[in-house]
């Protein structure tokens, strides 16, 4: 019998059943929806963690004081005094997988324009600092080396602590706030940024010089962090090891010492909130999984059921020719068209809740291709896989046998 036929014969048998068809492909239609669903958020978070940490400077490297100390304890990194400008200056002199180097310092405070104030953060570094974070200005002009060595007492302002300083929309460029009781002098307005991959507002920002900081708000010789940039993405790692060595030298320390510093590189946090998304999409897939596997018992149960009700028409077409296999390929057709065309509207599906989700969530989702032919994968095989044995029982029944069946 030819395969258009055998299809064609399947297809009717499935539509003289058609409230039993459809709640066979229920299980299969609620997995490949929920499948997709899944891998939908998992795909968007894993994105959008991408581009936020992309957005702080995919070239960017970061110095911190180690909070751990030889007896064991561990201390507020704030704390710890271990970061100098002469560390700066070795970077800056010895480094050769370093584009830019910046100091950085910050404090906590309230800005205050007027009858206007808002808490925020204010962060002292030089002006290489922007080409680090690649963080254009919308507005005005950078501070200079020249600020940076008179400790002026100028500023840029990111967009949030604009729009809770300046309500009416005003510029802000040349107007003096006050961070806390030191006046600063606005002479730039920094580009947005939004969030970044920890959830916080980048644009709730003032920058400063950081001698500015270190002189006027913090009276201190130490830094809190050096932010620096490599070269390329691919040399990050050459110059985390560089820098550690530079660093080493400049702290005096000997090989037995345990580094009183950290060398961070974007790509170490890219991996880390990457393997997390990913093992979060994987048992979110494999719970939606189950609900497949649901779905293939059912249509093996249905099928099993059909068999028995279709006995004697199958003894029927065995004695007019029939061969096993065609009874075979029958009734593994039918599996397999309840299978695929569950598979076809859990994917609608599947895509619709993506959209939604974001939508009404403001979840970020990604639905790829890879996923949808993966899905309609599964259900080929999860088809074949449950209405194999069933048909095969089928194709081995006696003619005589299944005629005399009431």
């Amino acid at each position: 019998m030819s395969p258009i036929n055998l299809i064609r014969i399947a297809w009717r048998a499935l539509l003289r059943n058609k409230l039993r068809a459809f709640l066979t492909m229920l299980g299969v239609i609620i997995g490949v929806a929920a499948v997709i669903a899944m891998v939908a958020i998992g795909q968007g978070s894993k994105q959008s963690i991408q581009s936020q940490i992309a957005s702080m400077g995919s070239n960017m490297l970061t110095v911190r004081p180690n909070s751990n100390v030889a007896a064991g304890a561990r201390l507020d990194a704030t704390s710890v005094q271990s970061l100098t400008l002469a560390d700066v200056t070795a970077l800056e002199k010895e480094a050769h997988l370093l584009n830019a180097v910046s100091p950085g310092v910050q404090s906590k405070g309230q800005s205050i324009n007027g009858s206007q104030n808002w808490p925020t953060t204010i962060q002292g570094v030089s002006p290489s600092y922007l080409d680090i974070r690649d963080w254009p200005l919308q507005d005005g002009i950078s501070f200079s080396d020249d600020d940076v060595t008179t400790a002026a007492k100028v500023c840029l302002i990111g967009q949030t602590v604009a729009t809770n300083l300046f309500p009416g929309g005003e510029s802000p460029i040349g107007k003096i706030i006050r961070f806390n009781a030191i006046p600063l002098k606005i002479i730039g307005l920094l580009g947005v940024k939004g969030e970044n991959a920890f959830g916080q507002d980048q644009d709730d920002i003032i920058l400063a010089p950081y001698s500015t900081v270190m002189k006027r708000i913090l009276s201190s010789i130490y830094l809190q962090n050096i932010y620096a940039s490599a070269i390329n993405e691919n040399s990050a790692d050459q110059a985390v090891d560089e820098m550690s060595q530079i660093l080493r030298t400049s702290h005096r320390l000997r090989s037995t010492d345990q580094d009183d510093f950290l060398v961070r590189s974007q790509a170490e946090l890219l991996n880390t909130f990457s393997s997390t998304s990913q093992l979060l999409t994987v048992l979110l897939t494999a719970i939606a999984g189950i609900s497949l596997i649901i779905g293939g018992i059912g249509i093996m149960n249905i099928m099993y059921v059909s068999v028995t009700e279709r006995t004697k028409e199958i003894g029927l077409r065995m004695s007019i020719g029939a061969r096993g296999i065609d009874i075979l390929m029958q009734f593994l057709l039918e599996a397999l068209l309840i299978s695929i065309t569950g598979g076809i509207i859990g994917v609608v599906l599947g895509v619709g809740a993506a959209r939604l989700i974001t939508l009404f969530l403001a979840w970020p989702t990604l639905v790829s291709e890879s996923s949808i032919l993966l899905s309609f994968l599964v259900c080929a095989i999860t088809g074949i896989f449950f209405g194999y044995y069933p048909a095969q029982k089928a194709s081995r029944l006696d003619p005589i046998e299944a005629l005399r069946y009431e």
